[in-house]
C-alpha cells in the first residue's frame, strides 16, 4: 500500500438518469457546459487498487504522494553581481517598472501558496487576507518565506522604504502549504491551488518545488534498494507532473467562466555556474507545468546589464530580480533574500498590474491568457549582458504596464 493523489473533476460525474444520453437543445449536456470542479483527495491504495480508481469518469489524474519543499534561498556568500543600493525603493522595483507605471493592482485578487503570511505585519496594512492551512501546523508563517514572497507582490512601504510591486492589492488569499519545518507533500499543493481558484483568485504565486531527491531518501529510508528507490520516486514524479498537467487544464478551461489564474511559480536554485558554467539544472515541479509560468532569477552587473544568478535555473519562460531582494520579515523586520523564490513574485506581482491594465474598458474580466500573452510580448531583451544564454532568461525581464 502507498499514499497516492488523485484529481477529480466533479462536474464529469453523471447527473442524468443513467441512460439519459440525449443531448441538450444547445449540443452539450449540462456537465459539458460547466466549469470543472477539481477536488483532490489523499487514497491508501495498491497497484489493484490503482487501476481501479483510474477507471472512475471523474478521475482525470493520479500520482503518488510526494514530498515537497521550500525553495530555499541561496546564501549571500554563493552568489555575484553588482549588490543593490542599500538605500531606496527595492531595486527589483524599478528593474520591473512598477515604479513608474499608472496600475498598482487594485481590484486584483492574489494568492501566495508558501510557509503562510505574518500578517499584522505593516507591510499588509488594509489588506483584506484570507488565510487557509492546508498542513496542520495552523496559520501564521513560522519560517519567514511566505511573508517575504506576499511582501513583494503586494507589500506596502515599510520604513519609507518601498519593498512591493503591486501596492494597490487589496484582497489576498494566504495559503499555507508548506508547514513550519518547510517540507509538505503534493497533496497540499493541490489543495491550495484548488481552494484558491475556488476564492477566485486572478495570480497564483508558488515559490515551491516537488523534492525528488527528497522522496528517493524516504524509499530508501523505507528499505527500498536505491534503483528501486529511483525508479519508484521517478515514476511519482512523472505522476505528479501529469496530474499538474491535468489541474491547469482543468483551470485554463475556466477562462471562458471569467475564473482561470494566472499561475506562476519560481524555476528552482539548483543550478551551480559559480562551480562551473555547464552546471545548469532545468527548471523543475511546478514551474515545468504546462500552463504555469516559470521564472528566473536576474542579479544587477556593472553598466546597469542584467545575468542570470548562478543558481537559477535554466529553461524559465521569463526572468526577473532575485538577488538581494528586500521584502517583509518575521518580527515587522524587513530582510534582503537572493532566490528565484524572490524572482516569482515580482512577476505575480506584474501580473496583478497586467490584469489592473487590461480589465480597463472591457465589460468581462479579461482571460488569464490574455494577461500571460501581454507579459511575455512586452518582457524586454535589451536590458542583459552580450554572453547570457536565452535560455537562461526565456522571454527576457518582466515589465509592468506603462
Amino acid at each position: 500500500m502507498a499514499e497516492f493523489v488523485v484529481l477529480r473533476n466533479l462536474t464529469a460525474a453523471p447527473t442524468a438518469a443513467p441512460f439519459d444520453m440525449a443531448p441538450s437543445p444547445r449540443g452539450l449536456t449540462e456537465r459539458e457546459a460547466a466549469a470543472p470542479e477539481p477536488q483532490v483527495e489523499v487514497l491508501d491504495l495498491n497497484h489493484r487498487g490503482v487501476r481501479e480508481v483510474a477507471q472512475d469518469p471523474t478521475v482525470v489524474g493520479i500520482a503518488r504522494r510526494m514530498p515537497t519543499t521550500l525553495i530555499a534561498p541561496v546564501e549571500a556568500r554563493e552568489v555575484s553581481g553588482v549588490a543593490p543600493a542599500a538605500d531606496g525603493p527595492a531595486w527589483g522595483i524599478a528593474a520591473v517598472g512598477a515604479d513608474t507605471s499608472a496600475r498598482t493592482g487594485d481590484g486584483v485578487v492574489v494568492a501566495v501558496l508558501d510557509t503562510g503570511i505574518e500578517r499584522n505585519h505593516p507591510a499588509f496594512a488594509g489588506v483584506q487576507i484570507t488565510e487557509r492551512d492546508f498542513t496542520g501546523d495552523g496559520n501564521g508563517d513560522r519560517a519567514g518565506h511566505g511573508t517575504h514572497c506576499a511582501g513583494t507582490i503586494f507589500g506596502r512601504d515599510v520604513g519609507g522604504q518601498r519593498i512591493g510591486v503591486a501596492r494597490g492589492v487589496q484582497r489576498a488569499l494566504i495559503g499555507k502549504v508548506l508547514p513550519d519545518n518547510r517540507g509538505g507533500t503534493s497533496d497540499m499543493v493541490f489543495n491550495g491551488i484548488q481552494w484558491a481558484i475556488q476564492e477566485g483568485a486572478n495570480v497564483i504565486s508558488m515559490s515551491l518545488g516537488f523534492d525528488f531527491p527528497g522522496f528517493v531518501r524516504k524509499l530508501e529510508a523505507q528499505g527500498f534498494p536505491i534503483e528501486l528507490a529511483t525508479s519508484v520516486a521517478l515514476e511519482g514524479y512523472r505522476g505528479n507532473l501529469r496530474m499538474f498537467d491535468a489541474l491547469m487544464a482543468m483551470a485554463a478551461a475556466r477562462d471562458g467562466f471569467g475564473g482561470s489564474p494566472v499561475i506562476v511559480a519560481a524555476a528552482g536554485n539548483e543550478s551551480r555556474r559559480n562551480v562551473d558554467p555547464r552546471f545548469e539544472i532545468a527548471a523543475s515541479l511546478p514551474a515545468a507545468a504546462e500552463g504555469v509560468i516559470s521564472v528566473a532569477a536576474l542579479r544587477r552587473e556593472a553598466g546597469g546589464k542584467f545575468g542570470v544568478a548562478d543558481f537559477s535555473n535554466t529553461f524559465a519562460q521569463i526572468a526577473a530580480p532575485g538577488q538581494g531582494i528586500l521584502s517583509a520579515w518575521l518580527n515587522g523586520d524587513t530582510k534582503e533574500l537572493n532566490g528565484t523564490s524572490m524572482a516569482c513574485p515580482h512577476v505575480a506581482g506584474v501580473a496583478c498590474l497586467w490584469w489592473e491594465e487590461l480589465r480597463q474598458g472591457r465589460a468581462v474580466l479579461p482571460s488569464a491568457r490574455l494577461v500571460v500573452t501581454q507579459m511575455l510580448a512586452t518582457a524586454r531583451t535589451n536590458l542583459f549582458t552580450a554572453d547570457l544564454d536565452i535560455a537562461d532568461r526565456g522571454a527576457g525581464s518582466v515589465t509592468a504596464p506603462p
